[in-house]
């Protein structure tokens, strides 16, 4: 097997991976993800011990234990082009010998968990309540770069979305990814289920006007009032897909929690986002230990 190039994998001088600057030995089999750097601290004050504090960039990673399940937890940054780096630099320190360059034959699937905060497309949907999402639906382009291959469920889905919004006439072209089963199936009492949406941008593209006019000035209205059977779109935000995408490329586990601090049906903000993400960190980790 050709040894991959230092170009394309950069290892630094402590054989960390470039990015996120974490060893082999540094990274649990379960990885909470959070967009904000300093949301990682938040989660870890739960760890009964941490083993492993990393950072570099908007990258922090701290490894440690809650009872006896080594989880780590890592801030990614915003949009789906930092979680493009984020998941392939996981993949690389689980399944890619550092020592040389080759990847394994024994490949591992690891667990990843977003935990997050979005904007309800719900009006019932309100703030400071949870959503699990049953799929992720990318309006961003990042997994057109990428043979992501669908399910007929996937299909038909981002089908009807298609047809719903007509957003591919405005260049926009979708795709959808889903859950695993095997996490999301423990997130149910307190948690509601949904499609969520993943936009490659906070203002335009969830629909908020300042000074420029919208492209698509119906598209919230339309994510609302989407339905394919049993499936509607619970929420938004900027990440859920991208992780959703790769990983069931590479074949890791995965779900995206998000806590709603906007419902943009309403027009509310959570009264206490902190407290709001506050209790969906010790809700979810109660959850995630006994996985």
């Amino acid at each position: 097997m050709q040894p991959i190039g230092a170009s394309e994998m950069i290892i630094n001088e402590r054989g960390a991976i470039y990015h996120l600057n974490v060893r082999p030995d540094q990274i649990a089999d379960t990885i909470i993800t959070v967009g904000d750097p300093d949301r990682v601290a938040e989660v870890s004050k739960y760890f009964d011990r941490v083993e492993h504090v990393c950072a570099h960039r908007e990258f922090i990673t701290h490894t440690g234990y809650v009872g006896n399940k080594r989880i780590s937890v890592l801030s990614t940054g915003i949009g789906p082009d930092n979680i493009d780096i984020a998941l392939n630099e996981v993949d690389a320190l689980v399944n890619i010998d550092f020592e040389t360059r080759t990847i394994k034959e024994q490949k591992k699937s690891v667990a990843i968990i977003r935990m997050g905060t979005c904007g309800s497309l719900q009006g019932e949907v309100g703030v400071d309540q949870l959503v699990a999402g049953t799929h992720g639906l990318g309006i961003d382009n990042l997994l057109h770069f990428y043979n992501l291959q669908n399910n007929e469920e996937e299909k038909a889905i981002l089908s009807a979305f298609e047809s719903h919004t007509q957003i591919n006439s405005h260049k926009v072209f979708p795709y959808i990814a889903s859950a695993s089963a095997g996490l999301i199936k423990h997130f149910t009492q307190g948690y509601n289920h949904g499609i969520t949406v993943t936009c490659p941008g906070f203002y335009g593209p969830q629909g908020r006007i300042l000074r420029m006019p919208l492209a698509m000035p119906n598209l919230v209205d339309q994510m609302t009032s989407f339905k394919y059977g049993n499936h509607h779109i619970a929420n938004f935000e900027m990440e859920t897909s991208a992780i959703y995408g790769l990983c069931n490329i590479l074949g890791h586990q995965c779900l995206s929690i998000n806590v709603i601090v906007a419902n943009r049906v309403k027009k509310e903000y959570s009264k206490d986002m902190g407290q709001a993400v506050n209790n969906m960190i010790q809700k979810s980790l109660a959850i995630i230990e006994k996985i």
